[in-house]
């Protein structure tokens, strides 16, 4: 929930000087075992078991990650950053840009990932906390402002294609209906090169979300609406997992039915 990607979404302009990265993080992406963040929890560690599962055999790899709607987190990129030799992350907030930014130079009151780094560690028994970090620096190259709305979403740099593209709780978010989802999702996949992957993961079904009092719209999107546009734009999914809310409705003040976790490649 939040990451704020592109120019068309009714709050836009919430994203940029309502929307507070640390409260989101605070919120979202502690993890917890008091009953207020339970269920987001289980949210967490569904996203990265499955980030886990895609990534940890080394079959998808290749020179190029792209992130769109990156938010101000990084949690994503945990299980794939080995695998591509140069990672691109994007949001439309310039705070949360700066929040990324903060993490990347290790500042002091950057917001503490070791803890689903260790998560990842253990589930895949590879590597350190301390070289995953390191990786990370070092492979994310840049941090880019973008609006999926433009034909080149990163005006004016220009990206060249990627072998995956990575995008969480973004499109839902930062679209204001079907048609603009259509569109945004079309300018993702038109990031990826043939055979690329696409890594999609958001909520079904919501139409609102709060953060620190302050509420932001989504488009209400069904699994079935995701499948026949991504088959329209060219894509095969390969799979989709589907995780029901629980107790995250009345935890988080948003109204979605269920998170998804979907792979997809471009034919």
């Amino acid at each position: 929930m939040g990451e704020a990607a592109t120019l068309t979404s009714p709050d836009k302009e919430l994203y940029q000087t309502n929307f507070d990265p640390k409260a989101y993080l605070s919120l979202c992406y502690e993890l917890m075992e008091s009953s207020k963040q339970k269920d987001n929890s289980r949210f967490v560690m569904f996203t990265l078991c499955h980030l886990s599962q895609a990534f940890s055999s080394g079959k998808y790899r290749g020179q190029r990650l792209i992130e769109v709607g990156t938010g101000p987190t990084i949690h994503t990129l945990i299980s794939a950053c080995d695998y591509f030799e140069e990672i691109v992350v994007s949001d439309y907030s310039k705070p949360n840009r700066n929040e990324l930014e903060k993490w990347l130079s290790a500042e002091e009151d950057c917001f503490n990932w070791d803890a689903h780094i260790q998560f990842v560690c253990d589930l895949e028994k590879k590597r350190t906390p301390e070289v995953v970090k390191q990786t990370l620096r070092r492979k994310i190259k840049q941090v880019l402002k973008c609006d999926v709305n433009m034909e080149n979403p990163f005006h004016p740099v220009v990206v060249e294609p990627a072998d995956c593209v990575v995008s969480s709780l973004c499109l839902e978010t930062a679209c204001k209906d079907h048609h603009d989802y259509r569109r945004s999702l079309g300018t993702m996949v038109g990031l990826l090169r043939e055979g690329g992957l696409l890594v999609l993961i958001g909520d079904l079904n919501e139409t609102f979300y709060t953060v620190k009092g302050q509420r932001f719209s989504c488009v209400s999107v069904s699994e079935e609406f995701i499948r026949q546009t991504l088959g329209e734009l060219g894509l095969t999914v390969l799979g989709v997992e589907v995780q029901p809310t629980g107790e995250r409705v009345p935890c988080h003040n948003c109204d979605c039915d269920a998170a998804f976790f979907l792979l997809a490649q471009k034919k």
